[in-house]
């Protein structure tokens, strides 16, 4: 055993992922001791090919690689081709990796390391959630040995980025959201919202990734779809929502401003599906369930993601 946070990343990337993913690997703190791969961003084939791909770019084929669930537990939710491309990674045409993911299921890889690190164990949700939730289902006693889950999902005051009140990962799979947020006592939420107060302008992303690093090149390569695409669509700003929620995980001292409140998730097929409610004046009587990260230090953030490519 070493002092290392052992950390294990449920994701289905995705740039941001990978970002986030790089800085995770990047981190002297943390032990990535598995990526459990969902579909999402766009559908599990996909993901887990970009999650082995950027495991070798890294340098970091150690990194077990588990294939999770291929769609939602219940109903049909599309994917972000249009944001990421339509394999995930801007459609650049890379190689595929050497190794293949290992042949256990996601869901059982993330009981197995929840007993090898048990009380040390901290789970990054990148993704939707329906891998930790199949663990769930599993086994229920899986929050007792987990130190730390941090979710990026929800959108708090409903301004959505996938419906009007709907963020992505919580909108795609909200029934695998309400177990996961039933089942954890406590978890810390970064959501989409707060991501938005985080950005930093196109320019001091593209200089960094200017930088003659493997890990510079190749997220130059895959991000410059959705950067074009944020361009257009979303202003002068660059938000990693992913790589958000991993700075909190990663520093959580960074971490300026957090309210904590009870929090669930609207399920149903209408308008609404997917919106996150907070119950800020605690009037349902239930606990607290959800510590809401609302600010971070940004130069902490930004710093994060120089070192993640290499290029300070």
């Amino acid at each position: 055993m070493t002092d290392k946070i052992p950390l294990l990343i449920d994701t289905d990337p995705g740039v941001d992922d990978a970002l986030a993913i790089l800085m995770a690997l990047n981190s002297p703190d943390h032990d990535v001791v598995g990526l459990s791969i969902a579909a999402g961003n766009v559908g599990l084939d996909h993901t887990v090919r970009n999650a082995l791909k950027l495991c070798e770019v890294a340098g970091r084929d150690d990194v077990p690689v588990f294939a999770g669930a291929p769609k939602p537990l219940l109903h049909h939710s599309d994917d972000a081709a249009a944001v990421h491309g339509q394999d995930g990674f801007g459609d650049i045409g890379f190689a595929p990796a050497k190794r293949q993911a290992d042949a256990e299921h996601a869901a059982l890889g993330i009981l197995r390391l929840s007993h090898e690190h048990a009380g040390r164990l901290m789970i990054v949700a990148l993704a939707p959630l329906t891998n930790v939730a199949l663990a769930l289902k599993l086994d229920p006693t899986l929050p007792q040995r987990v130190a730390r889950l941090v979710v990026m999902g929800g959108a708090v005051t409903g301004h959505g980025n996938i419906t009007p009140s709907g963020e992505f990962n919580t909108w795609f799979d909200p029934e695998a959201a309400h177990i996961v947020f039933e089942a954890f006592p406590q978890f810390d939420l970064c959501d989409w919202e707060a991501n938005l107060r985080h950005g930093f302008p196109h320019e001091a992303m593209d200089q960094w990734l200017q930088v003659d690093s493997p890990r510079a090149r190749f997220y130059d390569a895959i991000s410059a779809h959705t950067r074009r695409w944020s361009r257009e669509k979303r202003g002068s700003y660059w938000h990693s929502a992913d790589g958000y929620a991993m700075a909190c995980a990663l520093a959580p001292e960074g971490i300026q401003e957090a309210e904590s409140r009870p929090l669930s998730v609207q399920l149903g097929l209408g308008p609404a599906r997917g919106f996150t409610i907070v119950d800020w004046l605690r009037m349902t009587g239930r606990p607290d369930n959800a510590r809401i990260v609302q600010t971070y230090d940004g130069e902490r953030y930004q710093a994060m993601i120089r070192a993640a490519l290499a290029a300070s």
